[in-house]
């Protein structure tokens, strides 16, 4: 076998040019395939992390009537009928399942619904939750300035709150926030702290259609209440969502059913229910969309393989016609068939193996490129690397059987009279 490497390397390096264009196809047809798969996985880990975000593993279990989100801003009468209080027993069995890390119970609004004034200052498009004491760990915040809630805040109702950072630049503009009282309808709220996400994640927006899929954050920030105080600043009681902590990424989507599935088992109300927020499901969704769209691609760019298979499969004809009458000399002293048959579909393997490899350069190359100039994520599969060699491998053996076969079976008197 090595001997037959050797002889392949000496064959191709005496017809340098000719084994140049003999794996040009080759060449090209790897490196198109190793720069679309290498986009669209990074497409795809783009697509992922969009929606999945700072990576803290949370699925919000809010309410939905039918498909579309339970807006309960708008309701002044209270919990709807049959809709279950999220009890400490409740809370607990949530955090019993399979995979759950953490878990925190919440109220939200939106502050167009429940406008907030500093001074003159009035805050809008900000998200107003009534939190437990578990929020800030479970949903990953960190404390940037001041401090968080305390057990005596909630047992002793203090009207009290905690902005996140973005609220702190709106309503402040640069002064210290702690310390500072703002009002709702008349209630005076001492900020005691500023909290922003231990990951900070921005979504990367390359499109409108990518604005309205990705950016759905609220822009006017968020301002945390204790969820004691909810009732006195609301009115009413109003029903309650979750926010559970999963183990691992993978396991958000089981982690988001099962919840929702223990909390509507509790529920009675046959029109409004809870349900996991699958991102993991959303962002199979939009990559299934991508690769439909690439996988086309990836079938045009494997007809240069194909043409490369046949430029191979000729450039060996010819180079057994060339040396027939050192085919025919060998099997005079005793070669075997296997011998002949093994020299050729090395040297067809050895001239394939080198166009994969060298398409896998142009294709890293070629990658690198698309990115630059179409801003495009990229990422390299590894494993795919070698899979390509290999398959550039088995190129060569397929298309260079034919001609390996002619020229095992070639007889050697015929072989010794050739000019």
């Amino acid at each position: 076998m090595i001997e037959n490497i050797r002889l392949s390397f000496q064959g191709i390096w005496s017809h340098k040019l000719r084994s140049v264009l003999t794996m040009l196809g080759i060449i090209i047809g790897i490196a198109s395939i190793i720069s679309i798969v290498s986009t669209i996985k990074g497409t795809n880990e783009q697509i992922k992390q969009n929606l999945i975000g700072s990576g803290n593993n949370v699925v919000k279990i809010q309410l939905y009537r039918q498909d579309a989100d339970y807006v309960y801003e708008v309701n002044y009468e209270g919990i709807p009928e049959g809709i279950p209080q999220i009890s400490d027993d409740l809370y607990q069995e949530v955090l019993e399942l399979p995979n759950v890390e953490n878990a925190a119970v919440y109220n939200r609004r939106q502050s167009y619904d429940a406008s907030f004034y500093y001074g003159n200052t009035e805050l809008s498009g900000a998200e107003v939750y009534g939190i437990d004491n578990s929020y800030f760990t479970t949903c990953g915040y960190r404390v940037k300035r001041g401090r968080t809630f305390m057990p005596k805040d909630f047992r002793d109702f203090r009207a009290v709150a905690v902005i996140d950072d973005n609220t702190a630049k709106l309503l402040f503009q640069g002064e210290e926030a702690v310390g500072k009282t703002i009002e709702y309808s008349s209630i005076a709220l001492v900020i005691v702290g500023v909290v922003e996400e231990n990951r900070k994640f921005e979504p990367v927006i390359n499109s409108i259609e990518d604005y309205f899929t990705y950016a759905q954050s609220s822009s006017g920030g968020k301002i945390f209440l204790p969820n004691s105080i909810w009732p006195t600043l609301f009115s009413y009681d109003e029903p309650q969502e979750m926010s559970v902590q999963a183990s691992s990424t993978e396991a958000m989507s089981t982690v988001g059913k099962d919840a929702a599935d223990l909390l509507n088992s509790y529920n009675t109300n046959k029109e409004i229910h809870y349900r996991g927020e699958d991102t993991l499901q959303k962002a199979k969704e939009l990559q299934d969309l991508s690769n439909a769209t690439n996988q086309q691609l990836i079938w045009i760019a494997s007809i240069s393989l194909l043409v490369g298979g046949i430029g191979v499969m000729n450039i060996m004809l010819v180079s057994v016609t060339e040396r027939t009458r050192e085919i025919g000399l060998k099997k005079a002293i005793g070669a075997k068939k296997s011998r002949i048959l093994w020299q050729f579909l090395t040297e067809a393997a050895v001239l394939t193996s080198l166009g994969g490899i060298l398409g896998v350069g142009a294709g890293f190359g070629l990658s690198m490129l698309i990115s630059s100039l179409t801003q495009a994520p990229v990422s390299i599969s590894v494993p795919f690397i070698f899979l390509a060699v290999l398959f550039s491998m088995a190129i060569g053996i397929l298309f260079g059987l034919l001609p390996s076969v002619k020229a095992a079976n070639l007889n050697p008197i015929d072989a010794l009279r050739h000019e």
